[in-house]
């Protein structure tokens, strides 16, 4: 099938094939609505799978969203689109986007250079979406006016973020308390988005991930959504899907 005169690509040809043969062939139809935005380049951004269909869909319903499933599935890049697509139509005065500074066994005392060398390696694949999006040039002059923040987790505290767009990213790797400092910065007019892997957790042997404890105790309040991505989501190589599903046998 032909998309706007536009062939499938090699994902979007096995994962119609696969909808089809799980009797979901129909629903497929809500992958052609209008797209989200396009990026720097003129690519068009838009829901690849219907997994990803939901979440954006949640996102425009919902004013916190938790995006939980594997690497690859698309959770942070297309809460950026959101919110930059937010940002451009005036639904919000800013964008934050924050990382807890705790990945594989590492830790910014033994990093060399100063803070923002240190910061930077952790922040780094937020950075990329963004420059993909909207182009350096314009990501540096939102920076300079102070309407795009990238810092980490823990500079979020005592603070009070109103009229933003708030995106957390790497969840998993936060503790119950820094979960809850996190959520309690919401302000008026705001809304977050919350993304991770629950089965990449970095936090040291005994500490409970903040993002597990999250799905436990807000699952049933109105007005927070819980988006959960399968393997079939995952949009990079093909074989990023299959290291997935190998993984998990190797887990049971």
């Amino acid at each position: 099938r032909i998309i706007k005169k536009q062939p499938l690509t090699d994902q979007q040809l096995n994962y119609t094939i696969d909808s089809v043969l799980i009797g979901k062939g129909e629903e497929l139809e809500k992958l052609l609505v209008e797209p989200i935005s396009y990026t720097a380049s003129g690519k068009i951004l838009r829901a690849k799978t219907l997994g990803q269909y939901k979440y954006i869909d949640a996102i425009k319903k919902n004013d916190i969203v938790f995006g939980i499933g594997p690497a690859g599935t698309g959770k942070t890049y297309l809460a950026m689109a959101m919110a930059i697509k937010a940002f451009k139509n005036n639904e919000v005065r800013r964008i934050i986007l924050t990382r807890p500074a705790v990945e594989a066994g590492e830790s910014l005392g033994f990093l060399p250079g100063d803070l923002q060398e240190k910061i930077d390696p952790y922040l780094r694949p937020l950075y990329d979406a963004l420059f993909d999006i909207l182009g350096f040039e314009n990501y540096q002059r939102l920076v300079e006016k102070g309407l795009i923040e990238v810092a980490p987790l823990a500079y979020m505290r005592g603070r009070t973020l109103d009229d933003s767009y708030i995106i957390l990213d790497e969840a998993q790797n936060t503790t119950s308390q820094q979960m809850k400092m996190f959520l309690t910065r919401i302000g008026y007019g705001s809304k977050a988005v919350i993304t991770g892997d629950i089965t990449q957790v970095d936090l040291p042997r005994g500490k409970k991930s903040g993002l597990v404890s999250a799905s436990n105790i807000l699952k049933d309040i109105k007005g927070i959504e819980f988006m959960t991505f399968r393997k079939e989501d995952v949009v990079r190589h093909p074989l990023v899907q299959r290291i997935i599903e190998a993984y998990e046998k190797d887990d049971k």
